[in-house]
């Protein structure tokens, strides 16, 4: 069986194994939107059995989304090309492998190596299964269920991690945040053998892998360049300048390859839409500020604290529920307010929380006065993201919808990581003596948040029609 080339489902895939498919896919959503959040109370567990500070331990996360938002382009590519039946079924054994190969890590070296495979795993899977969705239920009121279930388990899933985090570090050990997967991966891949059709000839196409390397090249030496800096107090950090050259230099060779690619990963008219431009910097510059503040949540929990990785992942569960609260009103609100009401709100909410978290380090608060900051940082998500997705998208085709949901969320994932590396790394360096580390992160996340808003404050848009908002907020 294949799929047909009409966005219908094919006559041969009932109703039934339809929604068996979408229970599978979704079992995978739900993994790859953990690992997000899994590894974040771990950290200091981690860092404790791998001797690694915690601007070292930045690499964790900002690997695997480094690798995820930069290859997700290409992912999606090469669905198209050599179907995403097998897409799907070559990520997801990739992210199972190194799953597998992150539990059993003898070195912080191999755990990040096996966090980057993981990254490379996603951007694979993911947009194969999510255009394997569209196909498999009819335009209308199913795929509308479908896209919903699908939202609801991503929403789930990462905010699910935090929790799942302590409890499995708690009684478990570290590795097994990521062991865990292994068998669920195991029937994630059988499923699919089973209840999705083979893939139809597709029509060959170029693909841009010189684009795909140097988007992932330049976050990624980036990263190298800002953490190295901060390791180096004494000499001139030659080698962390030369990885910021480098990545500036991959920088300039993307644009200028996307220019001339025959078939180009994110073709550079794209962005003359100035809408879509500011909506995409806001979300990337959102994103560094929300993940920076789920590590300062855990680093202060448990370093300055000394709170257990469970007592911790107990304490995140205010974040979790009003996270959850904030995906299922936003939608609605969006479509009485209006999308930039909704980002400004975001921005605003995001801001007042990172200053909550500096007073809060500052001055040696309790772990309960942290939950005030945790409930404005889930309404800057779910305020900020949905209104900012919206956005993302205006105006868009047939043509160009994959193309702007996909640069979208690489704007999210990629933003995060950088954020991470910037904020936290520069926070948490040595070379700023005297100054609170949490403060310092705090605080440059607040600038990026600031430059965010006078980016937001000029994306005029109209206001949303809620009947077509049911999905959104799956970021």
């Amino acid at each position: 069986m294949s799929f047909s080339t009409s966005s219908s489902r094919p006559a041969q895939v009932s109703a039934a194994r339809s929604w068996a498919a979408l229970v599978c896919l979704s079992v995978l959503q739900f993994l790859i939107a953990v690992d997000v959040t899994v590894v974040n109370v771990a950290l200091p567990s981690i860092g404790n059995d791998l001797g690694v500070d915690p601007r070292g331990l930045t690499w964790v996360v900002v690997g695997y989304t480094i690798a995820g938002g930069g290859l997700l382009m290409l992912g999606g590519r090469l669905g198209d090309v050599f179907g995403r039946r097998r897409l799907l079924l070559i990520g997801t054994a990739i992210f199972g492998a190194a799953s597998l190969m992150a539990g059993l890590a003898d070195s912080f070296a191999l755990l990040v190596i096996a966090r980057l495979l993981q990254g490379a795993g996603e951007a694979l899977a993911l947009p194969a299964a999510m255009a394997t969705i569209v196909l498999l239920f009819p335009e209308g009121k199913a795929r509308s269920r479908a896209l919903s279930v699908w939202a609801a388990v991503a929403s789930c899933g990462l905010v699910l991690g935090f929790v799942l985090s302590g409890i499995i570090t708690e009684h478990l050990g570290w590795r097994w945040i990521f062991l865990i997967a292994v068998p669920f991966i195991l029937f994630v891949l059988l499923a699919t053998v089973v209840l999705l059709p083979r893939d139809q000839k597709q029509e060959r196409a170029p693909l841009d892998f010189l684009g795909s390397i140097l988007l992932t090249s330049a976050p990624l030496l980036f990263a190298f360049g800002v953490v190295e800096a901060g390791e180096n107090t004494g000499n001139l950090p030659w080698l962390a300048i030369a990885a910021l050259i480098g990545a500036s230099v991959a920088a300039g060779l993307f644009v200028t390859v996307e220019r001339r690619a025959a078939n180009p990963l994110v073709p550079l008219t794209f962005f003359h839409n100035r809408t879509r431009v500011r909506a995409n910097l806001a979300t990337a510059l959102l994103s560094a500020a929300l993940s920076t503040s789920f590590l300062l949540f855990t680093f202060y929990l448990q370093d300055e604290l000394g709170l257990s990785p469970l007592e911790a992942g107990l304490l995140l569960l205010p974040l979790a529920v009003a996270l959850i609260g904030a995906m299922t009103i936003v939608p609605r609100l969006l479509g009485r307010w209006g999308a930039r009401s909704c980002i400004v709100v975001g921005l605003s909410s995001a801001g007042v929380g990172m200053i909550v978290i500096a007073i809060a380090a500052q001055f040696e608060a309790p772990a309960w006065l942290l939950i005030p900051a945790m409930l404005f940082i889930a309404a800057g998500m779910g305020f900020g993201l949905v209104g900012l997705q919206y956005a993302a998208v205006t105006e868009v085709t047939e043509e160009d919808a994959g193309v702007a949901s996909g640069v979208q969320r690489a704007s999210d994932q990629l933003g995060g990581s950088a954020g991470v590396t910037v904020y936290v790394g520069l926070g948490f360096t040595s070379i700023f003596h005297g100054l609170s580390p949490y403060v310092l992160s705090s605080g440059l996340a607040i600038i990026g948040l600031c430059i965010a808003g006078g980016i937001a404050a000029r994306i005029a848009l109209p206001n949303v029609d809620v009947t077509n908002t049911d999905s959104m907020g799956s970021s």
